[in-house]
């Protein structure tokens, strides 16, 4: 048996979120101008520099309404989810949706203009958002044709079911 004493649950929240924090600065630093607090920018702001790798999408001021960025003229909606739904809160001209699987491999779900899948997204909840599948993005992905999709600039895979994370 070991005499080592157990931390207590509130020293190993203390101890990670204090991992966290320093995780946030250090993104922050890496890209001036993103917000990664962990109040909700975190996961977002991933996404957009994640699109600035993978398609050298130029992003706007964060929290810039209805597009993050814009590329060879076209302006780019960038989500990213661990989870089955996305939510718009406006008709983007173009959209690109991420993956990110638990072991941390992205995937491409949507690349393509935004009209279809505001369209398909149904009626808006009582925040005005329309709520996205994940299957239903990767069905709409399919109909894109390759001159209505954001060139790549660094190959990234397409979503597949069973890269979904397990819930």
């Amino acid at each position: 048996m070991s005499n080592q004493k157990k931390p207590d649950e509130m020293t190993v929240i203390r101890e990670e979120v204090h991992s966290l924090i320093k995780i946030v600065r250090d993104l922050e630093q890496a890209f001036p101008g993103r917000h990664f607090t962990l109040d909700g920018h975190l996961l977002g702001s991933i996404g957009e520099v994640l699109a600035v790798y993978y398609y050298g999408i130029e992003l706007y001021t964060a929290s810039t309404e209805k597009h993050d960025g814009c590329v060879d003229g076209k302006e780019v909606q960038i989500k990213i989810t661990q989870r089955d739904t996305v939510l718009l809160s406006d008709e983007p001209e173009y959209l690109i949706v991420l993956y990110l699987n638990s072991n941390g491999t992205v995937f491409e779900v949507y690349n393509g203009p935004g009209k279809e899948v505001w369209e398909s997204g149904g009626k808006p909840d009582k925040r005005h958002y329309k709520h996205l599948r994940v299957n239903r993005l990767m069905e709409l992905d399919s109909a894109v044709i390759d001159e209505d999709r954001i060139p790549q600039i660094k190959g990234i895979r397409k979503m597949q079911k069973e890269f979904k994370n397990k819930k």
